[in-house]
């Protein structure tokens, strides 16, 4: 409890706030149907590129955001005033673990696009970076969160290219955030921009020991909802709940095999969605349509799509280069 002569917490552990278990587990659930929706596009539900644009881009920005804002709020409630490091260490071994193990089972199943530096692995290392600001007096927390979050806007909204660099291209230098253009991975939470809610979560957190608030917060109890014990049993949720809804769309596969996709929504869809990871929208719309009547003028659409002209052909880089400046 805190203590009214010192305005801080004199015991040994922050109270457990049971609200943050369920918001752990409304988030999981939201994961899980995004990943379901991936898992339908797929089996060839969905079109190819429908889980990375559009509103569904915004979903899995939402929930990956709300994952690593509460990851910055139980790491600061689990070991305040002082650091556990017995927990910590055990929690970290778990996460980076699990996050090893994705890494090795993506790069056997989805070899063009293994996991080498997911929301896991994210995890793993803002908790290691977190420790830091677990030590760092709160002024020099809030500096630090408005500094990389400034960073995040004029990288997003202002100057996309200042803050990058080729040099960070590599999959050794990629996790940290600032390549030009990444390698392709089914996902990918590289440290910035992904900083930003956990540290905003870490701010919160050390915040609200400052007041009453966490008290209040306890005080509506741990609850005992399903939603609630997911979010208590994360990882192990994370785990599994992706080879189950796998099966369950291969199931559906086999009963009732998805409609063959119209090849030119598939080759729209595919270009949007890797070219919007480097620029907007809009352009992107204008450069993938440009390129679709090129290949279509020159005869080269079908080979293309079905693998016997490579991307890295002459004539293919030559149309995309001539759209490139077509879409300025």
């Amino acid at each position: 409890m805190m203590s009214p002569a010192t305005g801080t917490y004199a015991s040994a552990k922050l109270p457990r706030i049971g609200l943050l278990d369920t918001a752990r587990g409304v988030a999981l659930l939201a994961m899980a149907t995004y990943h379901f929706t991936w898992d339908m596009e797929f089996m060839g539900y969905l079109a190819p590129g429908t889980a990375e644009t559009g509103w569904l881009k915004l979903y899995a920005r939402a929930i990956a955001s709300t994952f690593l804002f509460i990851v910055g709020i139980s790491l600061v409630l689990a070991n305040k005033p002082e650091i556990r490091w017995q927990s910590f260490w055990k929690r970290f071994a778990m996460i980076a673990a699990a996050a090893l193990a994705i890494s090795v089972a993506t790069r056997f199943v989805f070899p063009d696009g293994w996991i080498f530096f997911g929301i896991l692995h994210s995890i793993a290392v803002l908790s290691l970076l977190g420790l830091v600001f677990l030590r760092m007096p709160l002024p020099m927390t809030i500096i630090v969160t408005a500094v990389v979050t400034a960073a995040w806007v004029v990288d997003t909204w202002i100057a996309p290219d200042l803050l990058r660099a080729p040099v960070f291209n590599p999959r050794y230098l990629a996790w940290i955030g600032l390549a030009e253009m990444p390698p392709r991975s089914n996902d990918f939470v590289p440290i910035f921009p992904w900083a930003v809610p956990f540290l905003f979560g870490m701010t919160a957190a050390l915040l609200a020991m400052r007041t009453t608030l966490l008290d209040r917060l306890a005080a509506f109890g741990t609850g005992s909802t399903l939603l609630t014990k997911a979010g208590r049993h994360s990882l192990a949720f994370y785990l599994i709940h992706q080879p189950v809804l796998i099966a369950v769309a291969y199931g559906l596969s086999v009963l009732m095999p998805p409609a063959k996709p119209d090849p030119v929504e598939t080759y729209l869809k595919q270009c949007n969605a890797s070219c919007v990871m480097q620029e907007g929208e809009a352009l992107c719309r204008s450069f993938c349509q440009c390129t679709l009547g090129k290949l279509q003028t020159e005869g080269l659409f079908t080979e293309f799509q079905s693998g016997a002209v490579k991307p890295d052909d002459g004539r293919i880089l030559a149309l995309a280069s001539e759209c490139s400046v077509n879409a300025q």
